[in-house]
């Protein structure tokens, strides 16, 4: 049996009075979430383990079944094996967020719409003017890069600028959590603020102030670590899966997949927000499994962007975009499969809720869905939040999920 996970970002949210107390799952129209849920049984996931920060590193490594407790390194790590990074020992790498400051407070945490071209220039020019036998700055996508410190100390306590919106950003400027990481700290800081300086008047910046978009002004590195062990899902279920994808356009989820021993597939129009090619990621898993791909993880980041920004709107747009678009002729090929007698398994969950009034990420237990051919549906009959809490798998967590889903559990 093949095996296809689709992951929409972010999805879950909480009850909003505007939508008469429904969640958004509750009120978008899914009619192809709703069959997968009706057609195969459910329940929740706790991605994110206690005493860990409800990240996206956090919650999709989870889903993946690796143990926070021993791989958990932060996001950076992720993302320099995301953009080819090598990692040597004692490398402290941090993602590093090209951010949208207005005087004292966060105005933005991706810069509103800043094109990968774009933020290439001003990471190179930051590399150049910051960077030195210790200290190097790296290109990611988008507003997304990566600052790796030799000798770094990761004993300090970051806060996700995704975390702050419209808040004084001083006040959450990084913390040493022990005398040996205060040098590292003060580096950081040292950075940030030579980054203000040499942004504020570059002529993108003052390019895009003068066309009424947010510059980007400063640096935020944060979510640093050293490059973790991981042992491959391959290593882990080797009956099962011989080669496996990761379809994404967030360097995070690529790191995860690389650590994981998944190849990275990449789709023309990807763009890690709501105008994603939600169709071409689809058709991309389906030619994946097709090409002799056993495991597929289609990642979409489109609903937990449109949480940060606290549109409503917008974010169910991507929920019934990823149910159209994704859901919908995934399933419809899994069905036709399971007819030919090559039977493939789908799941479809959240990380984690990115509720909009909210606009970061929440830790609670997320709704998940499994159907494949021949299992023994429960009485779930749409996907969302409340209705997960009947499915017939409870609530699971740790490696709980994944062991389902590669039907290694007696769980099912």
């Amino acid at each position: 049996m093949k095996h296809i996970i689709i992951l929409g970002d972010g999805m879950a949210d909480w009850h909003n009075e505007a939508l008469g107390g429904a969640t958004l799952l509750q009120h978008a129209h899914t009619p192809n979430s709703d069959k997968l849920a009706r057609m195969g049984r459910n329940g929740l996931l706790k991605t994110v383990a206690d005493g860990f920060h409800p990240g996206s590193e956090v919650a999709n490594s989870s889903i993946l079944g690796y143990d926070q407790h021993i791989v958990y390194q932060g996001r950076g790590p992720l993302e320099a094996a995301a953009i080819g990074v090598r990692l040597e020992d004692g490398d402290f790498a941090l993602r590093c967020n090209l951010v949208s400051l207005d005087g004292d407070i966060i105005r933005n945490h991706s810069c509103g719409r800043l094109e990968t071209e774009d933020a290439d220039i001003l990471i190179k020019y930051l590399d150049k003017e910051l960077g030195n036998g210790r200290v190097h700055f790296h290109t990611g996508v988008q507003y997304r890069h990566l600052l790796v410190i030799k000798g770094g100390d990761k004993r300090i306590d970051f806060t996700p600028p995704h975390d702050i919106p419209l808040k004084p950003w001083r006040e959450f400027m990084p913390k040493a959590e022990c005398l040996e990481a205060e040098e590292t700290c003060a580096l950081i800081t040292e950075l940030i603020y030579k980054s203000q300086v040499l942004l504020k008047y570059h002529p993108l910046n003052v390019k895009r102030e003068e066309n009424g978009q947010d510059p980007a002004n400063s640096i935020w590195p944060w979510g640093g670590g050293y490059k973790p062990q991981m042992q491959t899902l391959a290593e882990q279920y080797p009956d099962e899966i011989h080669r496996g994808a990761v379809i994404t356009a967030v360097d995070l989820i690529r790191g995860i997949g690389r650590y994981a021993g998944l190849r990275v597939i990449e789709v023309p129009g990807a763009t890690g927000l709501w105008d994603t090619n939600f169709r071409g990621k689809a058709d991309a898993a389906i030619e994946a499994l097709k090409g002799g791909d056993d495991f597929v993880y289609v990642h979409v980041e489109a609903s937990d962007e449109a949480g940060h920004d606290g549109d409503l709107e917008l974010k169910l747009r991507c929920i019934e975009n990823l149910d159209r678009h994704v859901v919908g002729p995934i399933l419809e090929y899994a069905e036709k499969c399971a007819a030919c007698g090559e039977p493939v398994s789908v799941a479809l969950l959240p990380d984690h809720p990115t509720p909009v009034e909210y606009r970061t990420h929440t830790a609670e237990p997320v709704p998940f869905a499994i159907w494949y051919p021949g299992i023994e549906a429960d009485e779930v009959q749409t996907f969302d939040e409340d209705a997960a809490k009947a499915g017939a798998y409870g609530l699971l967590e740790g490696d709980h999920f994944i062991k389902v889903f590669m039907n290694k559990s007696v769980s099912d």
